[in-house]
């Protein structure tokens, strides 16, 4: 089998990003940055050929992909898979909102214990597989291709983990960076990093790094 190249993006801002909300699958749009970032990721596309585009179905991705859409011709083709975890009762809220009205939970998820379901969300170990299969099937229908896929911080965050063997509980050492190119290759159920984090397409001003979990 000759290696999968995937070119995976995390959607441009939305407000919540800059106020610092968990989003989770709470269907936020773009901010006018992101909306900027979404079309620089176009014209920087603009081109390059590769095989088919997908995107999460939430609408701060899809809409990253329609600009990306618009300046290489490709249909978008959604995927409820490639959504972000599920937050329940800590969606909208921010790190110091959760902690005032749900220590005890908050404490539980803070623990980084991978098969912990925040109330109404899913846990780290079950989200991983979620989307870690969709890209794997994904990555199965292009054998030796490139393909686009436009999703979410901690679908990143799970492709990292896998291509260096990192445990749910090890800190990431690298940022979620809104609009970047993440450059991956899969072959025979191995994931590997080739680039993280690329944001030359993106002015100064528009580049946004958000550490915190409000992905």
């Amino acid at each position: 089998m000759r290696e999968t190249r995937l070119i995976v993006i995390r959607h441009g801002e939305t407000a919540w990003n800059r106020e610092k909300r968990m989003q989770g699958t709470t269907d936020t749009r773009l901010s006018d940055v992101g909306r900027a970032q979404a079309q620089a990721l176009g014209r920087r596309l603009a081109g390059h050929r590769f095989s088919a585009l997908y995107s999460s179905d939430l609408s701060r991705a899809r809409d990253t992909a329609s600009a990306i859409a618009e300046h290489t011709s490709r249909a978008v083709v959604t995927d409820p898979r490639l959504q972000e975890r599920r937050f329940g009762i800590f969606e909208g809220l921010t790190a110091d909102e959760i902690v005032a009205r749900y220590p005890g939970e908050h404490a539980r998820f803070a623990s980084r214990d991978p098969d912990y379901e925040v109330p109404g969300g899913e846990s780290a170990r079950g989200f991983m597989q979620r989307c870690l299969g969709c890209l794997s099937e994904i990555a199965g229908r292009h054998p030796g291709e490139e393909v686009v896929v436009v999703t979410h911080g901690l679908v990143l965050d799970s492709l990292y983990r896998a291509a260096h063997g990192l445990d749910h509980g090890e800190p990431r050492p690298v940022p979620l960076i809104n609009a970047s190119l993440n450059r991956f290759g899969y072959d025979r159920g191995a994931w590997r990093l080739v680039v993280w984090g690329d944001v030359s397409h993106l002015a100064p001003e528009e580049v946004t790094v958000y550490r915190g979990a409000a992905a």
